[in-house]
C-alpha cells in the first residue's frame, strides 16, 4: 500500500467519524444481507458492537503509517476471531459490506481512487488477520 493510499484512507475515515454509528449500523445490515448465518456470532449489544468495530476501525487507519506497531496488533486479532466462530470466507464477506458502507456514507468523495485505496488497505489487513488466526489454529492442534 503507498503513502498516497494510506492518506486516501485516513481522509476518508475522517468523514465517516460523524456518522460512525450510522456507519455501523449500515455495515452490520449488509453483513447480515450478504450472509445471514454470520448474524449468529454475534451474541451481544450490536450497538456496543458497532462502537468497538469503529474503535478498531479507527485504530487500524490511524495507524497505517507505522505497520510495524499495527500488525501484531492486527495478527492478534485475527487469533482471537478464530474463538468467535470466524471462518476465512467471511473475511470477503466482510470487505464488500465494508466498501459498500464506504460507498453509501462517503457518497460522491469514495472515488474509485479512495475505493481502490480501502480495497488494498482491507486486503492487507485481513491476509494479516488470517494469518493470526492461522498461527492460533496450528498452536492449538499442537497443544492437543
Amino acid at each position: 500500500m503507498t503513502n498516497e493510499q494510506i492518506k486516501l484512507v485516513q481522509d476518508s475515515f475522517r468523514q465517516v467519524g460523524p456518522i460512525a454509528e450510522t456507519a455501523a449500523q449500515l455495515f452490520y445490515a449488509r453483513l447480515f444481507e450478504l450472509d445471514p448465518d454470520l448474524e449468529l456470532l454475534f451474541k451481544g449489544n450490536l450497538t456496543e458492537q458497532g462502537r468497538k468495530l469503529m474503535q478498531m476501525l479507527g485504530l487500524a487507519v490511524s495507524s497505517l503509517d507505522r505497520m510495524e506497531q499495527l500488525l501484531p496488533v492486527v495478527r492478534s486479532l485475527g487469533a482471537r476471531h478464530v474463538s468467535y466462530g470466524v471462518r476465512d470466507k467471511d473475511y470477503d464477506t466482510v470487505g464488500q459490506a465494508l466498501l459498500w458502507t464506504l460507498r453509501k456514507g462517503l457518497g460522491e468523495a469514495f472515488t474509485p481512487d479512495v475505493e481502490s485505496a480501502w480495497s488494498n488497505v482491507y486486503a492487507t489487513l485481513a491476509s494479516e488477520m488470517q494469518s493470526g488466526a492461522e498461527t492460533s489454529v496450528e498452536a492449538v492442534a499442537v497443544r492437543a
